[in-house]
Order: structure tokens, then C-alpha cells, then sequence
């Protein structure tokens, strides 16, 4: 029977967030994941770690986690930079909600932009339907489509860790000396600390927490296209609808008047709960989405209206007539409306972690700093308690 400090199931951003910080405390690790390489949400997203628009909680793990995402960038050589975020206002009353955000966080992490700025960052030739905007300071970006990949396979490579892909988790026990115990399809291991990090699987293999923490399936559509000609666009790019849907914004004075606004403007992209956004890869590819329906189970079919109005919306905020998708696919997260993270003990030594929100990227290496934190924290209390 193998064995190994921590045993890690899932090898999406969750899951390798918590192996890497654990190894690099002193640990052995193990990875195990079903599929042959990463293809859930850590690789479907934006590639956008969206630090600042966090609130409570979720924003303090979203800056502890900051330093780890760069950390790890320059140790593992995955393309990371510390990009920021721009938000574009069309209305008084969005650029008023810009104001209001600006002023209750620290100076110079969000700083409010006249029309200009905001072309320029752009890169538009002129400044039509724009009012004005934001930048947030804090934000970082990577490659979606590669960082995983990366980071598993760096983590791979050094003494103490191991990732096996083509592995799935059958069952979870108690081993010798109070260890945990995971069967797998590839045999048993033995651990003294599991964290199962399945993402929106949690019902396959726990369904009576699932339905205690009413988690959904969350679809969204998105799409790839090549960005207009000779344009860089190095922040993450958000709208009115991206502050409709992040808790920074939500609570400020005006949030409810721009949503009035949206309503009445827009309805249409209420309707697909849009968050209409977008982000530069490397290669210069826009990824650009998206929308949200909320299902336990999501059928797989894309709805072409609604990758119209999505891409009709982002045309306008980049000035173009069209954008030519390349690729559309279906992304899927956990969701719930319970609470963002869940974090659960199902038995002595074995922690299920899923984010039931849309920030896994965002908060994935604090959440992980977190529970390893307190898994060392109960361990010394056990210790000192039997000593």
C-alpha cells in the first residue's frame, strides 16, 4: 500500500493549490485524478484571479493567496502577471458606483479613470459609449489553458510529490494509526491528511452533503476569438454586468440603480445572467463570456443566442463591428447559494473542499493556506491534549 503525508484527489487549481503549498511546508504529496489531464473549470475560465472585487472573507483569501500565485509562477514557469483589472462604465451612474468602490478601499488599489484612460488601456481610437472607469490595482492573470497542466507537472517532478492522472478515488476509510485510507483504481493509499478537491462533483461521491449544501452545477458559454488587429490588452476587462455579480459592488449605495439601469436597458443579458467580460491570453487570443444557469445536472447543448448577445456586448466595448469565434465550449463550476467555499471533515483526516462560487482561480491558494493551517493547528491541539 502506498503511503504519503497528504493525499490530494483532483488535480484542478483546488486540488494542486493545496498539494503545492503542502510540499513546499516539508510534506510528501500525492495527486490522484480520474482524467488523463486537466479539463474541468481550472482550464475553461478567464485565466483571471479577480482579487479585488472580492468582499469579507473572500478577500482576505483572495490576498493571502496573491503571493502564492506569483510564487509559484517563477518556481513552476507558468505565465503569470500582475495584470490588474479594468472595469468600463457606459453610464454616469456606473462610473458613480466606480466612485463609491474607489473610496472604500486603500488608496491606490482602485483608481478611478476618465474616458481616455480607459480607450487607451483599450486600445480604441476613440471614446464612444465610455463614461469613464476603473482600475483594480491588486488583480493577476495566467493562462488558463496551460497553468494547471504546469504546475502538476512541475509538482511531479520534485522529490516528495507525485501526480497520478488516469486515477480515480473509489472510496475513503480509516487506516492504521488514524490514518485515512482512498481506495483508488489503481490501488489503496494511505495518508495522514486527504483533502478531496472534486470541484462540482462533490454529489458523485458525497450526495448527502451535496444536497445539505444544495449545490448546483453553474454552465456558463464562452467563447475564443482573435483580438483586433495589433491590440494588447493587458488587464482583465469587466462591465456593468461584472459588478451586478461581485460582493465589492453589490453593497455600495448605487449597486441597486445600476441594476435598475441594466434592467431596463439591457434585459437580455439579465435574462442569461451575463457577466459580460473579457481576457488576453499570451498568444493573443480573447477569451470572452459569459453566462450563467444554475441546474443540478447541465445539459450539454450551447445556446447560440446567447453567445450572440455576449459577443454583440463585448464587440461594443472593444468598438468593432464583429468578433469571429475560433471556439465556444461550456464551462461548469459548484455553486451554491448555502455559501462560497465549502469546507467539510468527513471523517478523521479527510477534508472535502469545494468553492460553490465562481472564484475558484481567485481564492484557491488561500483557501488552501487556510486549511492547511488549521489542519496543523488541530493536530497540535490533539498532540499537546495527549501529551
Amino acid at each position: 500500500m502506498a503511503s504519503t503525508d497528504v493525499l490530494v484527489v483532483g488535480a484542478g487549481i483546488i486540488g494542486l493549490a493545496h498539494a503545492a503549498l503542502a510540499h513546499a511546508s516539508g510534506l510528501s504529496v500525492t495527486v490522484i485524478e480520474r482524467d488523463h489531464r486537466a479539463v474541468g473549470a481550472s482550464v475553461r475560465n478567464f485565466g483571471h484571479a479577480c482579487i479585488t472585487a472580492q468582499h469579507g472573507d473572500l478577500y482576505d483569501l483572495a490576498q493571502a493567496g496573491r503571493k502564492h500565485w506569483l510564487d509559484f509562477s517563477a518556481k513552476a514557469g507558468f505565465w503569470a502577471i500582475e495584470s490588474g483589472a479594468l472595469v468600463v462604465a457606459a453610464t454616469e451612474t456606473e462610473l458613480q458606483l466606480l466612485r463609491e468602490f474607489s473610496d472604500s478601499r486603500p488608496e491606490g488599489q482602485v483608481t478611478v479613470l476618465d474616458a481616455d484612460n480607459v480607450r487607451a488601456k483599450l486600445g480604441r481610437e476613440n471614446t464612444d459609449g465610455i463614461r469613464g472607469g476603473a482600475f483594480l490595482a491588486d488583480d493577476l492573470r495566467v493562462d488558463p489553458r496551460t497553468t494547471v497542466g504546469t504546475l502538476a507537472g512541475w509538482l511531479n517532478d520534485q522529490d516528495g510529490a507525485a501526480v497520478h492522472f488516469n486515477t480515480a478515488a473509489l472510496g475513503f476509510g480509516q487506516g492504521a494509526a488514524r490514518r485515512a485510507r482512498v481506495s483508488t483504481s489503481r490501488g489503496a493509499y494511505e495518508a495522514d491528511q486527504v483533502f478531496i478537491c472534486v470541484g462540482h462533483d462533490v454529489d458523485y461521491l458525497f450526495p448527502e452533503v451535496a444536497a445539505e449544501h444544495r449545490i448546483e452545477r453553474c454552465a456558463l458559454q464562452m467563447t475564443a476569438a482573435p483580438a483586433p488587429e495589433s491590440t494588447t490588452i493587458v488587464p482583465a476587462v469587466l462591465t456593468a454586468t461584472s459588478m451586478l455579480r461581485y460582493d465589492a459592488f453589490t453593497h455600495l449605495p448605487s449597486a441597486s440603480a445600476l441594476r435598475s439601469q441594466v434592467s431596463a436597458a439591457r434585459p437580455d443579458l439579465l435574462e442569461i445572467g451575463a457577466n459580460v467580460m473579457f481576457t488576453q491570453r499570451p498568444d493573443g487570443t480573447l477569451l470572452l463570456g459569459d453566462s450563467h444557469s444554475y441546474q443540478l445536472t447541465q445539459p450539454p447543448f450551447l445556446t447560440e443566442s446567447t453567445s450572440e448577445i455576449l459577443l454583440q456586448a463585448a464587440a461594443k466595448v472593444l468598438d468593432v463591428e464583429d468578433i469571429l469565434p475560433t471556439e465556444r465550449w461550456q464551462g461548469i463550476y459548484a455553486s451554491s447559494e448555502v455559501s462560497p467555499v465549502l469546507v467539510r471533515d468527513i471523517a478523521e483526516s479527510i477534508t472535502l473542499v469545494s468553492v460553490t462560487s465562481g472564484i475558484g482561480m481567485t481564492i484557491s491558494f488561500g483557501l488552501a493556506e487556510a486549511n492547511l493551517n488549521a489542519v496543523a493547528a488541530t493536530r497540535a491541539t490533539t498532540a499537546l491534549q495527549g501529551s
